[in-house]
């Protein structure tokens, strides 16, 4: 396995956890740099700075890497369009483009579809806390005929062995553990979403063995379980999909 450098201080949460998956998949793939370079036609130069933190990969670059190791891109370039808003390190490089691009598109239609899907990720990647039924009136549940809200609580951290209590209610049809209000975050780190889904899971009678915050293998089976039951992919990633069942 690859001996990684550290990432630089300044790379934020979402540029941290796009490198680290971008990392286990060239270790899983056992490819080396010089491979990368022939099989996606980006230089072996633009690797080690997008391995090592110190740019943005193009998302043709992270389309490619995902092809070369044989895997579905969407959840890394989830991870990407969401690290790319606050990336504060230098910009993706741009000297050393594939010799070929496979399918260019309009720059007009690729600006619009990308804005679209930013706006989304941004909502469904908001950190919320949970509503609380007493005390603080900002925190809580809205009544009949509002708008559902969270307040936010600050960055989730994740603390071995707690769990979350799950009260979950329907407001305007849709069901809310009051954790987050996302109906479109793709889930993947630990936060918020992931346990407004838990306790959704739970009401639905799939066990993802307790509201901890954490995406795991528990929770991932749960909502395979959940996916197959409502027709979806058995893909055990909660996306816009999942959500829709989830909140129904």
């Amino acid at each position: 396995m690859s001996r990684w450098k550290e990432l630089p201080d300044a790379l934020d949460e979402q540029g941290r956890q796009l490198v680290i998956q971008l990392r286990r998949l060239k270790d899983h793939s056992g490819l080396s740099l010089a491979s990368l370079e022939t099989k996606t036609g980006y230089s072996r130069s633009s690797w080690e700075r997008y391995l090592n933190g110190k740019a943005l990969p193009p998302r043709p670059a992270v389309e490619e890497l995902a092809r070369v190791v044989g895997v579905e891109p969407t959840r890394l370039l989830a991870l990407r369009e969401v690290a790319e808003e606050t990336w504060r390190s230098e910009p993706a490089a741009r000297d050393d483009p594939p010799p070929a691009p496979r399918s260019p598109r309009p720059a007009v239609l690729v600006g619009l579809l990308t804005a679209a899907v930013l706006g989304a990720l941004l909502v469904g990647l908001m950190v919320l806390a949970p509503w609380e039924d007493e005390g603080n009136d900002d925190r809580a549940a809205p009544g009949p005929g509002s708008s559902v809200t969270a307040s936010p609580g600050g960055a989730f951290v994740y603390k071995p062995g707690k769990t979350y209590p799950c009260t979950v209610k329907r407001y305007d049809g849709q069901l809310y553990a009051g954790y987050s209000t996302t109906v479109t975050a793709v889930l993947s780190q630990p936060g918020w979403d992931v346990v407004e889904a838990q306790c959704l899971l739970t009401e639905k009678g799939f066990d993802p063995g307790g509201a901890d915050g954490v995406y795991g293998e528990n929770t991932t089976r749960a909502v395979k379980r959940l996916q197959e039951k409502a027709g979806l992919g058995k893909d055990g990633i909660v996306g816009p999909r999942t959500w829709r069942v989830l909140r129904g």
